[in-house]
């Protein structure tokens, strides 16, 4: 799983991010508050007590600022993400001089105390796990920095930075996959509904004079017949397409319908399941081609005319591809003999690509009675 890489945001992705900015907002204020809190209870037991407000008036400015400023997606970047680190940082390690030894052996805490985790979220909102924990880290290592004895107890705080910004950097990266996925979808759902538009000006004007011309040109015979008959193949081939669904599936694979939609005429009938076949592009184009390179074969070695069918199947882990044809069939030992000939049509060109994918190739044919091609590949 890869993280997420964006500097900070990426085009579309604000929306999703900016329930995260504004609970950010939140936290600043809330860590604020209890902070200011802590230091009016414990600004006695100071070296320098004035100091300590004005480290809370250094933090109540930092965090007015950042709040309007990763407010705005063009200021939420590196620039003002290390100013953030830098100034959470000096606060932090200005603690232990402000609170002097007598703070420090009471065991009062850091002057920030939670705010210390601000910049971490940011990070982590800004750029997923990896850029949560680098500043965890970083501001970690700042707090063991104020500790002056180090225990089990010091490690609590650089422990919980890093949870927090590997369990916020996972958030904001499935909110950007959200984004995503939302938005492909949504493009892919007016792609569809606008092809559902064309498809039926097609089918109501397009395919029914493409079909008149194929009957009248039966009837008529001689030249006719062949424009006719060539008026049927792109009849066929246009109503595969327009009826195929949509190329490209939520989930970004390719839908074997369409891609196998160029070889629908018509003496080649292309059956497909009414819901995408989802195969990867590479998975599809060597399918595509064994599949072109077996109707090649009834082109060339049946009589013309010849009909072919080719059906596709789905199932649960495998694709099914079936190539069937109304030829003169192929004689035993015809296909060892001709690869043993050096012709490798059958042996390369459908086997060997199906074999390269992980799948199988099945042949059943009777002499007279027309061949079958098996094509199957995993899922």
């Amino acid at each position: 799983m890869t993280a997420v890489a964006r500097g900070p945001a990426r085009p579309g992705t604000e929306e999703f991010e900016v329930p995260l900015w504004r609970a950010l907002a939140v936290f600043r204020i809330a860590a604020l508050s209890y902070a200011a809190v802590r230091v009016a209870q414990n600004f006695r037991h100071y070296d320098h007590p004035v100091l300590s407000w004005v480290v809370i008036g250094v933090m109540a400015g930092w965090t007015a600022l950042t709040i309007y400023g990763y407010r705005q997606p063009r200021w939420r970047r590196w620039p003002l993400l290390i100013a953030d680190l830098a100034v959470t940082a000096a606060c932090l390690l200005v603690s232990p001089a402000i609170l002097g030894p007598n703070g420090l052996q009471l065991g009062i805490a850091n002057i920030p105390v939670a705010w210390i985790a601000s910049p971490v979220l940011a990070w982590a909102i800004s750029g997923g796990r990896r850029r949560g924990v680098i500043a965890a880290i970083i501001m970690g290592i700042c707090d063991l920095i104020s500790f002056s004895s180090y225990n089990g107890a010091s490690l609590d705080s650089p422990v919980l930075l890093i949870l927090a910004g590997l369990a916020v950097g996972h958030v904001a990266r499935l909110s950007v996959e959200a984004q995503e996925r939302l938005q492909r979808a949504t493009e892919l759902d007016a792609a569809n509904r606008e092809r559902e538009r064309l498809a039926r000006g097609i089918h109501d004007s397009v395919l029914q004079v493409l079909a008149l011309v194929q009957r009248r040109g039966t009837e008529l015979g001689g030249e006719a017949a062949e424009l006719g008959r060539l008026a049927g193949e792109q009849e066929a081939a246009l109503r595969t397409l327009v009826g195929s669904g949509p190329a490209v599936p939520p989930d970004g694979d390719v839908d074997l319908r369409t891609v196998l939609g160029r070889y629908a005429s018509g003496t080649v009938s292309l059956a497909t399941p009414a819901h995408p076949v989802a195969v990867p592009a590479t998975v599809a184009d060597e399918l595509t081609l064994a599949v072109g390179a077996a109707l090649a074969n009834v082109a060339q070695h049946c009589a013309t005319g010849t009909r072919a069918w080719v059906l596709v199947e789905k199932e649960d882990s495998s694709v099914l591809v079936t190539i069937r044809d109304d030829g003169p069939g192929i004689p035993p030992g015809r296909l060892d003999e001709a690869a043993a000939a050096g012709r490798l049509g059958v042996a390369q060109s459908i086997k060997g690509r199906i074999r390269d994918l992980g799948g199988s190739v099945a042949y059943a044919s009777t002499p007279g009675q027309g061949t079958e091609v098996e094509l199957r590949v995993p899922a």
